[in-house]
Parts: structure tokens; C-alpha cells; sequence
């Protein structure tokens, strides 16, 4: 009977926008370096030396890729009725990787017929990411995609439904031992989570407040609105998390207009303390 209620609930509200949105576009040793440096000047003179320091990176881009940390990246596809957030989940852990990465990805999705994605299978995949890590100079970047109620998160693998809730992914972060992270929330009222999981040490973005509806979760895309906006678009190119935010906040803001939707209003929160640590690849 919970399951029914639970499933209704669902019905009546993102599964319901995500219907009317199927008209709409579908829219990663010193003393030997002196001796060998002497040496050189000795050798080679003052003309290939400088032709030596012309050709070596600056000092600032070997700073920058000195001080980049490692960034461990989960992708969880929560339900399997439909595809998009199985090709949603693997596109964004690709697209972070890609701008980010120096860490292993772990990628899973459920469909129709299963699968790893549940709650307990989140837990034990933050824990394993998090056994390989530096807990106080690594991030952790975990992302979410599925439906979504004021409740929480749907979870649907098989037969399985479950919910997972802003509580429940506060208690696995912090059983994590990971100081730096980042959670992005693809997701109907996913804004709920900000409040039990935004700090300054973990930056939280998510699809929409959490009072509203997001977009685009029709079972053939690749890819929902905000999905497609911040990581298939703007963290392609963008310099910072921050910027790639800005302008996918904007793109679904034209999209949802376009197709007459109640706005969103995709979210960011916390993470004052992570977002320096976060070196976007050239």
C-alpha cells in the first residue's frame, strides 16, 4: 500500500510534466638538478639554454596542474523505467571526467528488468570511491538523475521502488569521510536536498527548487533539460562549475519559456571551500 501511495505521488508530479514535456524539443635531489643544470651551461651554452627555457611550460601552468586533485566521480541512473536517465548518467560522468578527472568513475543505472542502483548500492559505491581517496584534499563528485517528489528521489529497479531522502544521502556523504564534494541533482523538487547537504565543503546544484517540476524526461532522449543545458552544453566549455551553472540556468530558462512550462529554477548551493579545488582540463 506505501508503494502505491509512493507511486501515485510520483504520478501526480514529475511523472505528469514529464508527459506534457513530449511535445517539447528533446532536448564530462637539488644537489643533482644544480650539478646537471652546471653542466648544461657548460656544454651546451647560453644559446640552447634559452632555447631550452622558450620551449619549458610556465611556471603558472605547472602550478596549476601540480595543485590539481584528484576528482572521484559516481553517476547513478536511480530509475529504470526509463532510458534517459540511464544515458543521462553516463553522459555526465563522461563530461565531468573529461573537465575534472584525475579519479576512477563508477557509473550505474537500473532498467525494467533491475539493477545496481539503489539505495544500499549508492552507499556502497560512495564508501569504495572513498577508500581511494586523499579525505582531505580529493572531491568527491557524485550525481543523480531520476524522478523526483518533495519527498525525495525515485528509485525503481525492477519490481523494486524504494525513495531515497535528503536525509538518507546526508548520512551516506558524511559516512564517506570525504571532505570536499560535489552532488548535482537531475531531478522534479530536487532543491529539497540543499537545505540537509549544502556547507561550504559540499556544493550542492540541483534541476529545480523544491517546489517545481524539471523537464525533458521522456524515455527516449539522451538527455533531460537540465541535463543536456549544464553538462552536455555549458560544462563543456565552462572555466568553473559556477559558470557552467549560470549559463545552463539560462538555457533552461529559454527552454521552458518556449514551451510555456512553469519555470524550474535550477539551483546552487554551498561549496565555498570546494570549487578552488576544481581545475577544469584546457
Amino acid at each position: 500500500m506505501a508503494n502505491r501511495c509512493y507511486e501515485d505521488s510520483i504520478q501526480l508530479g514529475c511523472l505528469r510534466h514529464c508527459k506534457a514535456a513530449r511535445d517539447g524539443d528533446v532536448v564530462k635531489s637539488k644537489q643533482g638538478f644544480a650539478m646537471t643544470f652546471r653542466s648544461l651551461i657548460s656544454w651546451l651554452g647560453a644559446g640552447l639554454i634559452a632555447l631550452a627555457l622558450i620551449a619549458a611550460p610556465p611556471a603558472s601552468m605547472v602550478h596549476a596542474f601540480g595543485d590539481a586533485h584528484k576528482v572521484s566521480v559516481v553517476s547513478f541512473g536511480l530509475f529504470g523505467d526509463q532510458g534517459v536517465f540511464r544515458s543521462e548518467a553516463t553522459g555526465a560522468a563522461q563530461v565531468v571526467a573529461g573537465r575534472f578527472g584525475r579519479g576512477p568513475i563508477n557509473v550505474q543505472y537500473n532498467s525494467k528488468n533491475g539493477g545496481g542502483a539503489t539505495i544500499k548500492g549508492l552507499a556502497v559505491a560512495l564508501k569504495a570511491a572513498a577508500n581511494g581517496m586523499d579525505a582531505e584534499n580529493d572531491v568527491l563528485f557524485l550525481i543523480l538523475t531520476s524522478h523526483g517528489s518533495r519527498a525525495g528521489l525515485a528509485v525503481k529497479a525492477g519490481r523494486l521502488t524504494q525513495l531515497l531522502t535528503p536525509l538518507d544521502l546526508a548520512d551516506m556523504l558524511a559516512l564517506t569521510g570525504i571532505r570536499h564534494k560535489v552532488v548535482v541533482i537531475s531531478a522534479c523538487y530536487s532543491g529539497v536536498f540543499i537545505p540537509r547537504l549544502a556547507n561550504p565543503n559540499v556544493l550542492v546544484i540541483t534541476a529545480a527548487d523544491a517546489d517545481h517540476s524539471s523537464f525533458g524526461c521522456q524515455d527516449k532522449a539522451k538527455w533531460t533539460y537540465f541535463g543536456d543545458a549544464f553538462f552536455n552544453v555549458a560544462l563543456r566549455q565552462a572555466k568553473s562549475l559556477k559558470d557552467a551553472f549560470v549559463v545552463a540556468r539560462g538555457l533552461v530558462q529559454k527552454h521552458e519559456l518556449r514551451e510555456h512550462f512553469e519555470p524550474s529554477n535550477p539551483l546552487m548551493a554551498g561549496g565555498a571551500n570546494v570549487q578552488p579545488l576544481l581545475i577544469a582540463h584546457p
